[in-house]
């Protein structure tokens, strides 16, 4: 997408960043998101010099690590965000805090000073691997051009088998300096398939229910159809973990919805009388909606997930996919009606009658709950929803009923910010889907000079602005805690005129009755299209 021509070289990489950028490419990166600075010119030279990877400019180097933890989210390879030393690398920790959290593969290149300037008071100089440590589960200083494939290829291997956060730290003269190294293949990483003996021990455990249920997070993402077949079989209600609606169809006869903040608010009332619980691709175990008593198998390809957050008994390392159905075949026979199921059923009935009722709500300021049931009813169904972190966000997971979306969000680490770079990157990474950013006016503020990237690089995105003037969630939650809101309200610029500055189309909404036929605009443009909507300033129930 870049407007330079591109500079022929040598097939043979012999520079310190000719040869990271093949080594790159081995490994599936197809592009580095970042912010141009003096102490990467040289690995910038050498993307400008070939066409395998993509450098993707952006405003801020906040956005390029979203971009990349989003990215990673997404495919499941490996982002690549790149910055100046110093300053560059402080503006980076917001994205790589989001993907530390979520515990997905990202890679950050920064650099830093000459090595003769190591340890020095040169300007910009700091430690970066003693600031990275909280967040990077590698990070170094190369030290030496001939070191360069053996950091790089320790670095991805982290990333990659850990779902970390790694970093390598490079002094600006490196770059260009030659080195004798080549690139190595791809490390391949075997398939985590679950022990025998625990395997059966887990069964056991799950026949043993009188109340089983589920909780699934986004690593069940791929046994989803498993799952849902196993629920039947077990007998079990399905909740699913903080952020992972979309993973299964909101019509399942099973599924309760999300448990806890922005759920299905009756989630909780049953999942805390379960007396066994399976625990598939999630460490999420809210405080005050879960079970004290239950026992507990886990289900996760990372061991260090196992008891992580989760009081588990019995825990699995291995892929969600290698192990439901194993299970799933152990119980085909212990299919049956039981009260239990009849009490999830009928609260199931109950919020869905409940969450209809909410997402008719009509007027103006526009009820947040009728936003997002526009949004669900103008929507692909194969569309990747990405949102930003507060009140919008929220009432997105309570209301939205998904078919076979994909949701991006922040999980862990909850940064605002995160619902533009998301969608951003998106759309780079599958161009044939469409697009969806829900945001917050506070969180799109944070990284409004993006919505130039967009127009940059002609991604079709749609954001849909909650804009009801202030920090909506964190108001309400001060006012629920006998607070005085200080700080909450927000004034906002003209988003629409914002936004046609950039190169966008825009549209405001001010009544429900202008909401649909606006998304449907939006939703067909082949530019990028910013919808305001004018939101009316109700309190979640969650925090009333």
């Amino acid at each position: 997408m870049s407007d330079l021509a591109q500079i022929p070289v040598d097939a043979d990489p012999h520079t310190v960043a000719e040869v990271i950028l093949e080594q790159l490419r081995l490994w599936g990166v197809k592009r580095i998101y970042g912010v141009v600075g003096d102490s990467i010119f040289g690995l910038l030279d050498a993307i400008a010099r070939q066409q395998a990877i993509q450098f993707i400019a952006v405003r801020h180097e906040q956005v390029a690590a979203m971009m990349a933890s989003a990215e990673a989210k997404l495919t499941g390879g490996i982002g690549g965000c790149a910055a100046q030393m110093g300053p560059g690398l402080c503006n980076l920790l917001a994205g790589l805090g989001d993907a530390s959290g979520d515990r997905v593969p990202v890679l950050a290149i920064t650099g830093q000073v000459p090595l003769n300037k190591l340890g020095t008071h040169y300007k910009q100089y700091l430690n970066q691997q003693e600031l990275l440590s909280p967040i990077a589960g590698y990070s170094t200083l190369l030290a030496h051009p001939d070191a360069v494939v053996d950091v790089l290829t320790c670095a991805l291997g982290q990333s990659l088998a850990h779902g970390a956060v790694s970093h390598l730290s490079i002094p600006a003269d490196l770059f260009s300096q030659a080195t004798t190294v080549r690139p190595r293949p791809k490390m391949s990483v075997s398939r985590l398939v679950p022990d025998r003996e625990t395997l059966q021990q887990a069964i056991q455990l799950l026949r043993s229910a009188d109340r089983p249920m589920i909780l699934a997070g986004t690593g069940a993402r791929q046994a989803a159809e498993s799952l849902a077949e196993l629920a039947q079989s077990w007998g079990a209600g399905i909740a699913l973990s903080y952020g992972s609606v979309g993973m299964l169809p909101d019509d399942h006869p099973h599924l309760l919805g999300g448990l806890g903040e922005g759920g299905n608010p009756l989630a909780a009332g049953v999942f805390v009388q379960a007396d066994v619980v399976l625990a598939v691709g999630t460490s999420w175990w809210p405080e005050g909606y879960v079970p004290t008593g239950a026992r507990i198998v886990q289900i996760d390809k990372r061991a260090a997930n196992l008891g992580r957050g989760i009081p588990c008994e019995i825990g699995l390392a291995c892929e969600a996919e290698a192990a439901i159905p194993l299970i799933l075949a152990e119980m085909q026979e212990h299919s049956r009606e039981t009260d239990w199921m009849r009490h999830v059923r009928e609260v199931i009935q109950i919020w869905r009658q409940q969450n209809e009722l909410e997402g008719r709500e009509a007027g103006s300021p526009v009820p947040p709950p009728a936003i997002v049931r526009a949004i669900e009813q103008c929507a692909a169904e194969n569309a990747i929803i990405t949102l930003d972190t507060g009140d919008s966000t929220v009432w997105f997971l309570r209301n939205f009923r998904a078919k076979s979306q994909t949701v991006l969000l922040s999980r862990h680490w909850r940064t605002m910010g995160f619902g533009l770079p998301a969608a951003l990157a998106a759309k780079i990474s599958m161009p044939e889907r469409q697009v969806i950013a829900v945001v917050g006016d506070g969180g799109l503020g944070m990284v409004l000079a993006d919505l130039l990237t967009a127009t940059q690089y002609g991604l079709p995105v749609v954001v849909v602005v909650f804009r009801n003037g202030s920090l909506q969630m964190e108001r309400d939650k001060m006012v629920e805690k006998a607070y005085i809101p200080e700080g909450t309200i927000m004034r906002t610029p003209d988003f629409v005129h914002v936004a046609e500055a950039c190169g966008w189309l825009a549209y405001r909404v001010e009544s429900y009755a202008e909401l649909a036929d606006t998304l449907k605009r939006a939703f067909d443009s082949v530019s990028p299209v910013l919808v305001d909507v004018n939101t009316a300033p109700v309190a979640h129930p969650d925090f009333r």
